[in-house]
């Protein structure tokens, strides 16, 4: 056999494997590889483990001095397409690039949250260190959310989402 007709065979059955594995996380009730979203996909509300984590979070940023509020939970797919919307076809900034379907607020999964000072206010500043410990609060709360096992959207490649926490499918036991 020749390097060509190898290399092709090869491709056929990397593409063969890959289909299976992506037909398998999609549509089979309990699949070898975790939960896959589809599971998730009549959610009404956060999924319990989340709710739990989100306790603990604030829970332990009070104990560093830190007011975490959670401005966003779960969304329907309808939510999300319309705040999709918003800089593109209606006024505003952009402020996600999920639509409806593509974010794990629409499962249940993720929360976003904001820093509530002495006044009241609620900011978004990353810079903000109102427990004058020398760090910036919103990065201690990134790591006790990580810690706490939720994946933080300002690790991402690409578009940042720091106020964004979510569990994936398959951390979720």
């Amino acid at each position: 056999m020749n390097a060509v007709g190898t290399i092709l065979k090869l491709l056929l059955v990397g593409i063969i494997v890959y289909g299976l594995i992506f037909f398998v996380q999609k549509n089979w009730p309990i699949s070898p590889f975790g939960p896959s979203l589809n599971e998730f996909k009549d959610a009404t509300d956060l999924h319990p483990a989340v709710v739990e984590k989100r306790d603990q979070l604030i829970e332990q940023t009070k104990a560093q001095g830190i007011d975490v509020v959670i401005t966003d939970g779960f969304r329907s797919f309808e939510e999300q397409d319309e705040l999709y919307a918003r800089g593109r076809t209606t006024e505003g900034q952009i402020v996600t690039y999920s639509k409806g379907g593509e974010s794990y607020h629409n499962y249940g999964l993720a929360i976003d949250f904001a820093l509530r000072i002495d006044n009241g206010d609620i900011i978004w500043d990353m810079e903000y260190d109102g427990n004058g410990n020398g760090k910036s609060d919103w990065m201690e709360v990134a790591e006790i959310g990580k810690e706490l096992g939720f994946e933080w959207g300002g690790d991402w490649e690409g578009f940042k989402d720091y106020p964004h926490f979510q569990l994936r499918p398959e951390d979720i036991k």
